[in-house]
């Protein structure tokens, strides 16, 4: 089942949705070195929260 809109050429909508993609992905790949610090802030916020 697919949607069509009218004036709309489904070879550039699929080009447009994969440069989409690859934007995404760019910027995944660009936050990366982050996520240690990401992971130590989330862990130093739960520290007094979590019962031992």
């Amino acid at each position: 089942m697919r949607a069509r809109v009218g004036g709309r050429s489904p070879a550039i909508s699929w080009i447009v949705g994969v440069l989409c993609a690859a934007v995404v992905g760019a910027l995944l790949w660009l936050s990366l070195p982050a996520g240690p610090g990401v992971l130590t802030v989330i862990g130093v916020l739960l520290d007094g929260t979590v019962p031992r």
